[in-house]
């Protein structure tokens, strides 16, 4: 096999990491998962995730973790009530009884996250390891990190997201504004702390749009809600607009200015002590890039083709990108490793160059003027197909 003897180091310890750390543990192969949280009780932001059946699931099944996956992920998560900007409900999958089909499963990012690590050796991931450099030695790498600690890798994959430091080790091609910023948050306990909203998503997602703006919300089974606020602004916004975002109250102010002709009760969002929030532009990358191929340096996930997130794609392709890459370094198809990350890096590319795309003219469909009327329109066109 092509990496007897070699030590594999994975940055970053998010779903795909530790997918393609778990796939190449049931190959025999060493690796490491280098991981910048301080422990895995760290607590995860963002919304509920809905793995796709060539993709994440697939990934899934590959790593033999059905039964675990099927014991925690959350059924009618994924239920769906689309909303105009006034919270007059137009779509409601919670009206929809025998009919309802479940074909993207929802599960929170702890529970699928927990499921990876427990399933890997002990000792696999190492944590509080902020990447900081790395420079080449003998055919590998060696890994410098912020707590002073080294390691040296033969391969090194970066898994070290949308803001990847090791990137940069195998490409300069730099990423493009979407024209979108969202403001990503967490009401926790929200049911008490952001009660009209808590009864609205129902369990579920919401899918609100009006002046090319929207709201997406996700209610997660410990109890709190995330949210996406999506606006489109210049990419400089965050600097401009002297917004300081440890502020909540200024965030508030923001909020009911740039949500003016919304209805009041979205102002929830911001009304709780009890929320974390993070302003982010939304960035993708060339749908034509590409790189030269190294011996010892690939990457997966965000760090390679980082997108909005208004397909439900990312992770999903982050896991696809761990099978696709574990599959080709274990395989005896290819004469030897280089050869084999060209073949995996020309797939991935390939493959979602089409994905971004998709969720480009998604996130352009939604932040324009009748966002509503044209996604109702496309779920119409979709149901039919």
């Amino acid at each position: 096999m092509l990496l007897n003897n070699k030590k594999i180091a994975i940055v970053g310890g998010g779903p795909g990491g530790l997918t393609l750390a778990k796939l190449l543990q049931l190959k025999g192969i060493d690796v490491k998962v280098y991981e910048c949280d301080i422990n895995k009780d760290v607590r995860q932001q963002g919304a509920t995730l809905d793995l796709h059946e060539t993709s994440g699931l697939e990934a899934l099944r590959r790593a033999n973790l059905m039964n675990e996956f099927e014991v925690n992920y959350r059924p009618n998560a994924g239920r769906l009530r689309v909303l105009d900007k006034n919270a007059f409900i137009k779509i409601d999958d919670h009206a929809i009884e025998n009919d309802y089909q479940e074909n993207r499963p929802e599960i929170d990012r702890a529970p699928l996250r927990d499921i990876l690590i427990n399933s890997l050796n002990s000792e696999t991931i190492v944590w509080d390891c902020h990447f900081l450099s790395m420079e080449r030695q003998d055919e590998g790498w060696t890994l410098n990190f912020r707590n002073g600690t080294s390691a040296y890798a033969d391969i090194v994959i970066a898994s070290d997201g949308a803001n990847s430091k090791i990137r940069s080790y195998l490409t300069d091609i730099q990423p493009i504004y979407s024209g979108v910023t969202i403001v990503e948050g967490n009401i926790y306990n929200a049911e008490k702390n952001a009660p009209k909203l808590w009864e609205l998503a129902k369990g579920g997602k919401i899918f609100a749009l009006g002046n090319e703006q929207t709201i997406i919300l996700s209610v997660k089974g410990e109890g709190s809600l995330s949210f996406y606020t999506g606006c489109k602004v210049a990419e400089n916004w965050m600097q401009e607009s002297n917004i300081d975002f440890n502020d909540k109250q200024q965030v508030l102010n923001w909020f009911k200015v740039a949500f003016a002709s919304w209805d009041d009760q979205w102002q929830e969002l911001f009304a709780s002590d009890e929320i974390w929030f993070v302003p982010r532009p939304q960035y993708h990358f060339p749908l034509d890039q590409t790189w030269t191929t190294l011996p010892n340096l690939t990457m997966l996930g965000d760090a390679a083709h980082r997108m909005p997130p208004y397909a439900g794609e990312g992770v999903n392709q982050a896991m696809q990108d761990a099978f696709e890459l574990a599959e080709n370094l274990t395989s005896n198809a290819f004469q030897d490793i280089q050869t084999a990350i060209s073949y995996y890096e020309k797939q991935m590319l390939e493959r979602t160059a089409e994905v971004t795309k998709d969720t480009l003219d998604n996130t352009e469909l939604m932040h324009s003027v009748n966002g509503v009327e044209k996604l109702l329109q496309l779920f119409e066109k979709v149901r039919k197909a």
